[in-house]
């Protein structure tokens, strides 16, 4: 028994140092000196669902779409007007792409639209968010780990969230790739403009592990927690 006890404790050890040598390398992750970023970036972003996908499609209008490709939108099960809405930013800024959207992950096209389910549904109870959670998550392993794995693509370079919860799986998915050392995404949380003197939950929740956090407004960094203010009025 106390050999066991001995190899769990070594293996827990073992486990909780590779966590903490993961997110100390994404805090250090955009230093100061930043390398040349490449000719191409391809792009995943999630769509929240209302104000949440909005707020990101005004985000991604303003790229140059022929530098960040092949782009992927991310939207939870049944939100069938965010990728519509994602479907019309590339009719205006990419009307090649328009005629063929694509629900896969092939990195050969344009862009593509992944569904994945919700985390938790809007009033749902604590005591079934579990059984939900756990099914979003194994979804966002599929499309993060092993898609690309049998595909030979990587999921994105880089990833932009901004909310709800769903999204909070998408990152989990891309802590469980930096743990085995399988490519990663950089992770940007954009904080909703509608937070002004308080975070919101998956904010809280992932301010300590994304690469970069971003609010729209200063007084959300007065608590002296990591972040920088891009906001509009700045």
């Amino acid at each position: 028994m106390v050999s066991v006890a001995l190899i769990l404790l070594f293996v827990l050890s073992c486990i909780v140092l590779r966590l903490i040598s993961v997110i100390r390398r994404t805090r250090t992750r955009f230093s100061d000196a930043r390398p040349t970023p490449p000719k191409t970036c391809s792009l995943a972003v999630f769509l929240g669902s209302g104000g949440h996908t909005s707020e990101a499609l005004v985000l991604l209008s303003a790229l140059d779409f022929s530098r960040y490709s092949p782009r992927k939108y991310i939207y939870s099960q049944g939100d069938i007007l965010s990728a519509k809405k994602a479907v019309n930013l590339e009719s205006l800024k990419a009307p090649e792409c328009t005629s063929h959207p694509v629900h896969s992950t092939d990195a050969t096209t344009p862009y593509t639209l992944v569904s994945i389910p919700r985390a938790r549904r809007v009033h749902q109870s604590l005591f079934t968010t579990p059984v939900t959670a756990a099914r979003s998550l194994i979804t966002c392993l599929y499309h993060v780990t092993i898609a690309p794995l049998l595909s030979g693509h990587p999921f994105a370079d880089v990833l932009v969230v901004n909310g709800p919860g769903t999204c909070c799986m998408l990152c989990l998915a891309v802590y469980v790739n930096r743990f085995f050392g399988f490519h990663s995404p950089k992770m940007i949380y954009v904080e909703s403009f509608a937070r002004v003197k308080t975070l919101s939950l998956s904010g809280k929740l992932l301010r300590p592990f994304v690469d970069r956090f971003v609010v729209q407004w200063p007084e959300l960094l007065n608590d002296g927690g990591r972040g920088e203010c891009r906001g509009w009025l700045i």
